[in-house]
C-alpha cells in the first residue's frame, strides 16, 4: 500500500530527532499542517523551534524510513489515528499533552468509548488480581471499556475482565506496537488485538524505554472518566497514574486492603487524599453517574446461587455442599456477587445474601 500524503507528513514529523508534542504544537499553530511545517524554511522554523531541529525538519525524513509503517498498515487491524482524524479520541484533546498521533491495533469504535481506567501493583497479591478482573468485568458488563497499560498484575487481570464483556479493553503500552512488552502478556496482546484495542504514541521499533511508562499513563487516566487503583504501594506507578487523573478532572476511586499489607498502602493514601474508597462496582457507577441496566440488574438478583445462599450467614464449606460446586468456583461467584452489592463478605468467612 502507499500511505496519503497527509499521513506521510504526520508520520515524518513524528520521527524528527528532538522534535517533541510542544514543539510540534506550536510549529502546528504557526504553519497550519505538517505539509506546511516540512516545507518552510530553516529560518522560519527557527522561530518556533531551536536551531538544530529546525534544521533536521528542513533536511527532512526519507521516504524509504516510512517502509516499516507501510508493511505494519498491511494489516487490517492497524491503522493510524492522528490529531486531525474524526476517529481521534475526544477525551484526549481536553488533556494538557495529548498525542499527536496514535498507533492503533484493533477496534477504533473504542478509542471514543465511555471508559474506566484501572491500575495498580505489578507484583500484586492473588486477592487484588481477582478484585482486579471482577471490578473490570463489572464495569465492562455495563458498557465501560477498561483501560490500562497491559503490565503484569492488576493491569493484565484489568484487561481480561474487560475483555469478558461487551465494554471490552484498551491497552496503552510504552513500546512501538511491533513489539510486546512484556513478553509474557504475548497470548493477552493477541487477544486484545482481535476484540480490544492496542494504543501507542511511540513510533514503531520503539523499546521498553523506562522514561516512557510514567509518559503513556496520561493517556491512561485521559482517555477515562475515572481511575480505579486497586492495589499499589506507595512508590507504585499507578500513583502517577492518579495523580494526573486528578489533574485531568477524573474521578479518582481505590479500593481499600489490609493496614499490614504494603501493597494496600497506596490506596490508603489515596482515600486519605480524597479518593473515593470502593467496596463494589456499584460504587463506582454511581460516582460517574451511571445507571446498572435492569438486565444486569435482574441476572444478579437472580443468580442461581440464591438457591443456596439464603439471607442468614454461611460459609463457604456449607455452599460447596449445598450447590455441588468446588471451592474455586464459589470463591469467583462469590467475588463478582460482592462487587455486584448483592452478597455481603461477613468476618469469621461467612456470606450473606443482601436484601
Amino acid at each position: 500500500m502507499q500511505l496519503e500524503p497527509a499521513l506521510a507528513a504526520w508520520l515524518k514529523l513524528n520521527l524528527i530527532p528532538g522534535l517533541g508534542n510542544e514543539s510540534l504544537r506550536r510549529l502546528l499553530q504557526a504553519f497550519g499542517s505538517p505539509d506546511s511545517i516540512l516545507a518552510a524554511s530553516v529560518s522560519e522554523l527557527s522561530l518556533h523551534v531551536k536551531p538544530v531541529v529546525a534544521r533536521a525538519i528542513a533536511n527532512g525524513i526519507e521516504d524509504s524510513l516510512l517502509a516499516p509503517v507501510v508493511a505494519w498498515l498491511d494489516d487490517p487491524l492497524n491503522r493510524i489515528v492522528t490529531l486531525a482524524d474524526a476517529e481521534y479520541p475526544q477525551s484526549l484533546l481536553n488533556i494538557a499533552d495529548p498525542p499527536l498521533l496514535l498507533y492503533v491495533k484493533g477496534r477504533l469504535d473504542l478509542l471514543n468509548a465511555r471508559s474506566l481506567a484501572v491500575v495498580g501493583s505489578r507484583s500484586a497479591s492473588a486477592q487484588g488480581v481477582r478484585n482486579a478482573e471482577a471490578f473490570s468485568k463489572s464495569a465492562s458488563e455495563i458498557g465501560l471499556c477498561i483501560v490500562s497499560g497491559m503490565a503484569h498484575g492488576i493491569d493484565a487481570a484489568a484487561h481480561r475482565g474487560g475483555l469478558q464483556s461487551a465494554g471490552s479493553s484498551i491497552a496503552v503500552v510504552g513500546t512501538g506496537l511491533d513489539k510486546v512488552y512484556p513478553a509474557a502478556n504475548r497470548e493477552l496482546a493477541h487477544q486484545l488485538a482481535q476484540h480490544g484495542t492496542i494504543i501507542s504514541e511511540f513510533p514503531l521499533g520503539t523499546p521498553p524505554l523506562a522514561a516512557n511508562f510514567p509518559r503513556r499513563n496520561r493517556i491512561i487516566s485521559g482517555l477515562s472518566a475515572g481511575c480505579l487503583v486497586v492495589e499499589a504501594s506507595l512508590q507504585s506507578g499507578s500513583l502517577i497514574t492518579a495523580r494526573m487523573a486528578l489533574e485531568q478532572g477524573r474521578e479518582v476511586f481505590a479500593v481499600p486492603g489490609s493496614i499490614h499489607s504494603p501493597q494496600s498502602k497506596g490506596c490508603h493514601a489515596l482515600i486519605k487524599q480524597g479518593a473515593k474508597l470502593v467496596e463494589s462496582a456499584q460504587d463506582i457507577l454511581e460516582e460517574l453517574g451511571i445507571a446498572s441496566s435492569s438486565g444486569s440488574a435482574s441476572a444478579v438478583v437472580n443468580h442461581p446461587l440464591f438457591v443456596h445462599l439464603g439471607y442468614d450467614p454461611v460459609d463457604v464449606e456449607t455452599l460447596a455442599d449445598r450447590s455441588n460446586l468446588t471451592i474455586a468456583e464459589l470463591s469467583a461467584i462469590l467475588l463478582q456477587l460482592e462487587l455486584d452489592g448483592a452478597v455481603a463478605n461477613l468476618p469469621g468467612g461467612l456470606y450473606q445474601r443482601i436484601a
